[in-house]
């Protein structure tokens, strides 16, 4: 039976100081599970990771919890700076960005429910590409018949857009009051401005990914 370390004991900074290390070594987002496995038996990685969020909460970089793992992250307020090194380097078409809403909203979701909100059909290219941009991934596979797989955001979307879970989302009164969103009343129960039929005037077909 492994029995927590006493907070206030040394032991704990030296559990903060492994913690750290690991963290800053890693080039992905580390749970709690990740970070037992490579410490010494009788760590307590919970409390250590408490403690080096207490240690760095008004530092430059802060340890930041996404979902279920944790990373150290440029502080918000300080993100700035970084613009710079910023790269635009692909845009996504306004069907991706419905289809990626819909499945941060609504998850998990099944491909017809998707195609059900946005009135459309949905290519499998905008999938495959948010998949590929591993800001989305296959779920569990629904308890009805043909077992149709469901879709999820992962991690890396959550770290992109500075969440903890999906919960954190804004909501609607904040994406309208952002201007983000149209203020009539939404047609979808989601007040995404989606597209209706089988083209909207109001894009451009160059935005678009080949495969829309």
């Amino acid at each position: 039976m492994t029995t927590k370390a006493d907070p206030t004991s040394p032991a704990l900074d030296q559990q903060a100081r492994m913690v750290e290390a690991i963290l800053f070594a890693a080039v992905q987002p580390m749970s709690l599970r990740d970070l037992a496995a490579r410490m010494p038996q009788g760590c307590d990685p919970a409390a250590a990771v408490t403690r080096l969020r207490a240690t760095y909460q008004e530092r430059g970089v802060v340890l930041e919890r996404i979902g279920d793992a944790y990373a150290f992250r440029t502080a918000p307020d300080l993100s700035f700076l970084m613009q710079t090194e910023t790269v635009d380097t692909r845009r996504l078409s306004r069907a991706a960005i419905e289809t990626l809403a819909i499945i941060a909203y609504h998850q998990p979701v099944t491909r017809t429910e998707i195609e059900e909100v946005r009135g459309v059909a949905l290519s499998r290219g905008t999938l495959d590409q948010l998949i590929e941009m591993e800001w989305v991934r296959v779920g569990r596979r629904r308890m009805t018949p043909g077992r149709p797989a469901t879709y999820i955001v992962t991690e890396a979307f959550l770290d992109h857009f500075g969440l903890e879970s999906a919960r954190d989302l804004p909501g609607l009164a904040e994406l309208r009051a952002a201007g983000l969103l149209e203020s009539r009343p939404p047609a979808d129960g989601l007040g995404l401005p989606l597209v209706g039929g089988d083209a909207d005037p109001d894009i451009d077909p160059e935005e678009l990914f080949e495969d829309e």
